[in-house]
């Protein structure tokens, strides 16, 4: 609030409401050169007035673009966990492992991860992409491959097409999948698929035998 102070008359002494005996010599000092502010008997006090508006919540556009934010990466948050989870818990394959597949090691680990989660970059069990899952599998058997489907196919031996063997390593351009006998596959297929055996549905696959 705005300061003031009462007309003065001239000749009354400064603050002769206080009883100077009873303040100290400092204090008593501070008094004495303490300035005396005069003001005139007609002064007027003039105190400028601004309007304050006020703007409720439901029209406030910062506040509901915020909240609208909000809501929309929370839906997107709860979408994506919904589709994983209805991914991870699809187990059921897909086809029927041939009998040629059944004791082949390498097909036994794979078969491990059947409804495991597509996942790009993924390398483990919460979630894999193509040579993610095949670098993984035969790193169990002690073959070590790189991430990437382009690369992979130079780590072992290209073998026709008629004499592919369940185990193989099956590429086309692109993408990676282990051949599991027949028209058969297994792999880590795209975004919202999980690990299964699958009909083979590449044109002319290139078969790589690894070890």
């Amino acid at each position: 609030m705005a300061a003031q102070a009462a007309p003065v008359e001239t000749g009354h002494a400064k603050m002769n409401s206080v009883d100077l005996n009873a303040l100290t010599s400092q204090a008593r000092e501070a008094l004495a050169n303490a300035p005396v502010v005069s003001v005139a008997a007609d002064a007027e006090l003039n105190v400028e007035k601004t309007a304050v508006s006020v703007v409720s919540a439901a029209e406030n556009e910062d506040y509901q673009a915020e909240l609208a934010a909000e809501e929309a990466a929370e839906a997107a948050d709860a979408a994506a966990a919904e589709a994983a989870e209805a991914a991870a818990s699809t187990v059921s394959t897909s086809v029927d492992v041939p009998a040629s597949a059944i004791g082949n090691s390498v097909i036994s680990i794979a078969s491990r991860y059947v409804g495991v989660p597509y996942v790009s970059g993924g390398s483990s069990p919460s979630g894999f992409d193509c040579s993610g899952f095949t670098a993984y599998v035969y790193g169990q058997l002690g073959i070590s491959l790189p991430h990437s489907s382009s690369a992979q196919p130079g780590y072992g031996t290209t073998v026709p097409a008629s004499e592919a063997q369940p185990g193989d390593l099956m590429w086309t351009p692109g993408h990676v999948s282990i051949y599991a006998g027949g028209n058969t596959m297994i792999d880590a297929s795209k975004p919202g698929t999980v690990v299964d055996f699958r009909p083979i549905w590449q044109s002319n696959p290139t078969f790589v035998r690894m070890g």
